[in-house]
C-alpha cells in the first residue's frame, strides 16, 4: 500500500518527465504544506528560480483558499514585473483541485498565461 506522499512524487515524476521550463517559458511550480503554500517560477536550462511567493510571512487570518488566491497574485505580479508573461504549470503531483486550483486561477487573473 503506497502513501499519500507516495502517490504524489510517483504522479511528480512523470509530469516532470514531460514538461521543463525554458527561458521563453519557465515552469510555475507549486508546493503545499498543511499549512503554507509556496509558488516558484524556475527557469529549468539554467536552474535559477526567476520569482517566488509564499504565504510564509503573511499575517493573514483566513481560510487556506483564499491564502492560496492571494499567493497566486503574488507570484503572477512578480513575474510580471520580472517580464515573465507565460508559464508552463506544474501542480507537482498534487489534484488540480482546491488551493491548488485557486492559486492557478489567481495567477491566471493575475496576467500569466498558461
Amino acid at each position: 500500500m503506497t502513501t499519500k506522499e507516495e502517490r504524489r512524487l510517483k504522479i511528480k515524476k512523470g509530469v516532470r518527465g514531460k514538461i521543463s521550463g525554458t527561458t521563453e517559458r519557465p515552469r510555475l511550480t507549486v508546493f503545499r504544506s498543511n499549512k503554507q503554500i509556496y509558488a516558484q517560477v524556475i527557469d529549468d536550462t539554467t536552474g535559477k528560480t526567476i520569482v517566488a511567493a509564499s504565504s510564509l510571512k503573511m499575517d493573514l487570518k483566513a481560510p487556506k483558499k483564499e491564502v492560496a488566491a492571494k499567493v497566486g497574485e503574488m507570484i503572477a505580479k512578480s513575474a510580471l514585473e520580472a517580464g515573465v508573461q507565460t508559464v508552463v504549470f506544474d501542480r507537482n503531483g498534487y489534484l488540480y483541485h482546491g488551493r491548488i486550483k485557486e492559486l492557478a486561477d489567481a495567477a491566471r487573473n493575475g496576467g500569466l498565461k498558461f
